[in-house]
């Protein structure tokens, strides 16, 4: 049984990670990272199958994708703290000729890192791919992936999740981060997309919502849940209802923090929210 305690003391470890690599290079994305914290570790630490050691074709594990790529600071943390590199290298976000850009890339062989991304709309795309090799392969391992709301205003979206059903891509769960925020405003305000519920099933996939998005036993009983309706014929869709900059009081509800960082006295207050769990870098 996964331990709950420890989980949520690693994701109070990642959101200390996130504000202070942001804060360091006065740069990154913090709200959205912090949003996603529960889900990362989930999914690093109990969800995906994986093997030792890390190599590009991923055969005989399951994959992840992240196609929202500035949320990279939660990305690298868990990474991190999961083994992948050497936590100390935290330290070096978002500097010149690093392997912890921005936004992820590959060219520098980052550990856990297998598509440059960020460039928003593409994420589906890979993800349908790499779930069709896998299948080629007859490796019965899934493809998971993770998108922003906001994203799925990029119309290459639609055309993905229109081919995923139509090629029954039925070993794909792609999750959906519904924090109704992006960097101009609301999602509604920027361009309503109404129900992104009606709209995946519509396009004939099979759609979850784990209401609570920032609750991890929560995410794994909706995860366990999408697993067990995957190789039926239709991809899975999973709405996780979360919260930007969740666990930091001034940073909660609002899109002011997409790509904001912390100054000294904003950065210590989220710090004393979030004590040290596991040691900072």
């Amino acid at each position: 049984m996964p331990n709950i305690k420890e989980l949520n003391d690693f994701t109070t470890q990642v959101r200390r990670d996130i504000i202070r690599m942001v804060h360091k290079v006065n740069s990154g994305h913090p709200g959205g990272s912090l949003g996603c914290a529960e889900f990362f570790v989930s999914l690093y630490q109990e969800i995906l199958e994986t093997k030792e050691g890390f190599d590009m074709d991923g055969i005989g594990e399951d994959l992840f994708f992240l196609s929202n790529g500035h949320i990279s600071p939660v990305y690298y943390s868990v990474l991190a703290r999961s083994g992948y590199f050497p936590v100390e290298e935290l330290n070096t976000f978002r500097l010149l000729n690093t392997r912890l850009q921005g936004h992820p890339t590959t060219h520098e062989g980052l550990p856990g890192i297998r598509i440059a991304s960020g460039s928003l709309g593409q994420g589906m795309s890979v993800a349908i791919g790499a779930a069709q090799a896998k299948k080629l392969n007859n490796d019965d391992h899934l493809i998971y992936s993770l998108h922003g709301d906001g994203e799925l205003q990029e119309g290459q979206n639609w055309e993905a999740i229109m081919y995923a059903s139509a090629k029954k891509v039925d070993n794909l769960i792609s999750t959906v981060d519904l924090n109704q925020q992006q960097i101009d405003g609301s999602t509604d305000d920027v361009l309503p997309m109404g129900s992104l519920k009606a709209k995946f099933e519509a396009f004939g996939w099979i759609v979850i919502d784990i209401e609570k998005g920032n609750d991890i036993e929560a995410i794994l009983k909706g995860m366990a849940e999408a697993k067990s309706l995957t190789g039926k014929g239709k991809p899975v869709c999973v709405l996780l209802h979360t919260v930007m900059g969740n666990g930091i009081d001034f940073m909660m509800h609002t899109h002011a923090w997409h790509g904001k960082a912390p100054n000294d006295e904003q950065l210590a207050n989220g710090l004393a929210q979030n004590p040290e769990t596991l040691g900072d870098y």
